[in-house]
């Protein structure tokens, strides 16, 4: 038998739904990894990517994240942006 493939709100969303996500990185600009609700984010649009990151960046930096780079799917967009006043 045969199901029909799974409906989004039921799989993650794919690369390609999901195109626009932030490299975390330390102050030597190597990248972070950080765990829980705060690692892979993915993003359909940079809006919805820019205002996560403008909620959160506190955890971020307190995780020792530094640093931010936007990214749609492999080109960068800007950064790296600071997380530090």
């Amino acid at each position: 038998m045969n199901l029909p493939d799974q409906p989004p709100t039921f799989r993650p969303p794919t690369p390609a739904e999901r195109p626009w996500w932030w490299r975390l990185e330390n102050s030597a600009g190597a990248e972070v990894t950080v765990t829980g609700e705060l690692a892979d984010q993915r993003f359909a649009s940079q809006a919805d990517a820019e205002s996560w990151v403008g909620e959160i960046w506190s955890d971020l930096a307190a995780e020792g994240v530094d640093a931010v780079v936007l990214f749609e799917h492999d080109r960068q967009v800007y950064g790296p942006m600071s997380l530090h006043a």
